[in-house]
């Protein structure tokens, strides 16, 4: 604007704020600073290597692989990291392993922990128990052996609290905690940071800027948490001085605020009868990161224990081991603590007070079969996390990303994880093969670093775009004559349907409302039905539910429409709720609910998973 105006640069001054409250925007006209061209040029430069990208390469797409498609420079990378966990998935083969477990008690009639194989004959090295023969015959050698104690060891550890929230980490922690998509979450946030009518006090912004990737704190922020910590739990719960917290992400911005909320004295609880359910939801969860990362840190006990066999048959010294922790000061966990994705949280398990040279009675030896598992699929916070681990893209960029390869039908979500599709599996695949350096991770990341270095003024940025817009153009123009139109069998999903009216197999297809049912003679027969799941409308007892699509995302709604405005948002199982006989959908990792307000049943999805497992699409 000021290069289009003609503007002295140098007379001109930048106001900077991090939220909309009075007491910010009055002091930030009253500390203006200088326009940062090097900043300017960064934005330039990765605006046009987006638009360099996109505009040029999504066109090839149109013509080789299918109308609709789009590349992006982040997007395609993202995509390519599903595609590539689905192929490491479909390609990994389990290896068999065994466990041994002992189950001691210091009386034959009870037992009061149980202890893991660890060595034998004191290897250092976990013994390798590779099938049931070789289990058998630990088992056998151990039949009538006692265990002794041999050591015994407590420590204390301490857990410090995770750093306030910047916006990757916000992202994925709604998105496991509350079940928030990336999209939906940087809108609540959107809302938080422009203000709420707060009645006589008028519009107050209740949090700083949601695009950040730095942790610090302000004085004053971290003066009112500390104020509030210790009146609320005690001086034993604050910290005599702010903890600061490293930074984590390539190229963060340090001028830039943690998310945090704007007065760390307007507590959730205040605003209740202000903020929307899900508004509310989102500041809590803010509010509580915030205040938890100056809280005084969880200390615990931890305990091992390690037995020796004695009398085993051939005279092997088996020893085993059992571990437990008992939480001694909770500190920042009376508050808040951190979601897990794929882990699960640390069982607390104390362990009984015995003594060096203790004799144990064991009174039962436990052999279990095990398998390696393949790596999960990504969920929307586990593809974030790794976009950022790698350096790739940036705080204003993921919920975009997330919310593109759903859009344009490369990914779908199968209880809450991401599954590509054919379409997706297709243009990874020509992008690999005609644009290598498109999808390469490292290739991306690199770009970022260049960026990063631009805004530091480290490097120009006309040089940078031209070095890989060149090759780049170059490889654009190849496609176009060389590359080979993709066959459409490989985008089209199979269904198990005939059409009725030429008897030719049935595809699924993607459109603008969403997946539906087609002829495979298209255009010669253009038979199309809604993409139904095989459950019957509840609601209305006449129509079946369907896969649609909307601005939001993938919803399941009522063929019936619109006599029937019955939807939900995540696929149903295919059980009835045993109460009230509406649909049952997942809730989490291993439970369901039904939707209905008036029933709100919720049972565990073991109960249903003989035939009542997440309705796979037909295929």
């Amino acid at each position: 604007m000021v290069e289009a105006a003609k503007i002295d640069i140098d007379k001109t001054k930048r106001v900077v704020f991090h939220e909309i409250t009075k007491p910010a925007i009055e002091e930030a006209f009253a500390n203006t600073r200088d326009i940062d061209v090097d900043l300017v040029d960064a934005q330039q430069a990765r605006r046009v290597l987006d638009r360099l990208v996109g505009y040029t390469l999504s066109p090839v797409l149109w013509s080789k692989v299918k109308k609709g498609t789009s590349a992006g420079r982040v997007q395609s990378v993202a995509l390519k990291m599903v595609v590539d966990r689905e192929n490491e998935i479909k390609s990994f083969e389990p290896v068999e392993y065994w466990s041994i477990d002992a189950l001691l008690g210091i009386t034959s009639e009870e037992s009061v922990l149980k202890a893991s194989l660890t060595s034998i004959d004191k290897a250092k090295k976990k013994p390798e128990i590779n099938n049931e023969k070789e289990a058998s015959e630990i088992l056998q050698d151990l039949d009538g052996a006692g265990f002794r104690v041999i050591d015994y060891t407590t420590k204390e550890s301490k857990r410090r609290p995770s750093a306030p929230f910047i916006t990757s980490t916000l992202q994925q922690e709604a998105s496991r905690r509350l079940r928030f998509s990336a999209s939906r979450t940087m809108t609540l946030a959107q809302q938080l940071y422009e203000g709420i009518d707060m009645g006589s006090e008028g519009v107050e912004g209740l949090i700083t800027y949601m695009r950040t990737d730095s942790t610090n704190v302000s004085a004053i922020a971290l003066t009112e948490a500390k104020e509030y910590i210790t009146g609320r739990y005690g001086l034993n719960y604050a910290l005599g001085t702010p903890r600061t917290f490293s930074k984590r992400v390539q190229g963060a911005q340090e001028a830039h605020e943690a998310i945090r909320p704007t007065s760390v004295l307007r507590t959730p609880e205040s605003l209740k009868d202000k903020l929307d359910r899900d508004q509310y939801r989102l500041y809590d969860l803010i509010w509580k990161r915030l205040v938890a990362s100056q809280m005084a840190e969880a200390i615990y006990d931890r305990t091992a224990i390690d037995f020796d066999s004695n009398r085993s048959v051939s005279s092997k010294v088996y020893t085993f081991r059992s571990t437990g922790s008992v939480l001694k000061f909770d500190g920042f966990r009376i508050l808040y603590t951190e979601a897990k994705d794929d882990e699960e949280e640390e069982e607390e398990k104390g362990l009984p007070l015995l003594s060096t040279g203790q004799e144990m009675h064991c009174n039962e030896i436990i052999k279990e079969q095990h398998f390696t598992e393949p790596p999960p699929r990504f969920t929307e916070a586990s593809l974030i996390r790794n976009l950022e681990g790698e350096g790739i893209g940036r705080p204003s960029t993921y919920a975009s990303i997330i919310g593109t390869i759903q859009e344009r039908d490369y990914v779908r979500r199968e209880r809450g994880r991401f599954e590509p599709t054919k379409l997706g599996i297709a243009v990874t695949e020509f992008l690999e093969e005609h644009f290598e350096d498109i999808v390469d991770v490292g290739f991306t990341a690199g770009m970022e670093k260049q960026l990063d270095d631009i805004a530091e003024g480290l490097i120009q940025w006309n040089p940078m775009l031209q070095e890989f817009y060149e090759p780049f153009d170059q490889a654009i123009e190849t496609a176009k004559i060389e590359a080979v139109r993709v066959p459409r069998e490989k985008i089209d999903e199979e269904s198990d349907q005939v059409c009725e009216k030429c008897e030719r197999p049935m595809v699924i297809r993607g459109g603008r409302n969403g997946r539906f049912i087609a002829c495979s003679g298209f255009p010669d027969c253009k038979n199309t039905k809604p993409l139904t799941i095989g459950i019957k409308c509840r609601e209305c007892n006449v129509g079946e539910l369907a896969e649609r699509k909307s601005k939001r995302g993938i919803f399941f709604g009522c063929t019936n429409y619109p006599d029937c405005k019955f939807a939900v948002n995540t696929k149903p199982i295919a059980n009835p709720c045993p109460d009230c006989d509406g649909i049952l959908i997942p809730s989490g990792r291993d439970n369901v609910r039904c939707p209905s307000k008036e029933c709100g049943f919720r049972g565990s999805m073991e109960e249903f998973e003989e035939d009542g497992t997440q309705v796979e699409l037909a295929s």
